[in-house]
């Protein structure tokens, strides 16, 4: 593992990571009235679009936090759906 893939796996980390703390706040309270759907709408789309692109160059640092971004914001997603 070169530098630069050390370099994209913590900064998919800290990326992802910052999505954490909103999961768990919103499942707790069972409120997302605070979240703009159209902006998570956008937002998951254009990781979905980095996930995409990951796979087709084959990169795995940019997979791996595409990844678990695309399922973290899937989940405020549903929240933000099933809390209206």
């Amino acid at each position: 593992m070169n530098w630069q893939e050390i370099i994209g796996i913590v900064a998919g980390c800290c990326t992802t990571i910052a999505f954490l703390p909103q999961v768990i706040k919103t499942w707790k309270s069972k409120s997302a009235k605070d979240l703009s759907l159209s902006m998570f709408l956008i937002f998951f789309t254009g990781v979905l679009l980095w996930l995409t692109y990951g796979i087709l160059i084959s990169d795995i640092p940019v997979i791996l936090a595409n990844g678990a971004t695309l399922v973290l914001s899937g989940i405020l997603l549903f929240f933000k759906i099933r809390f209206k």
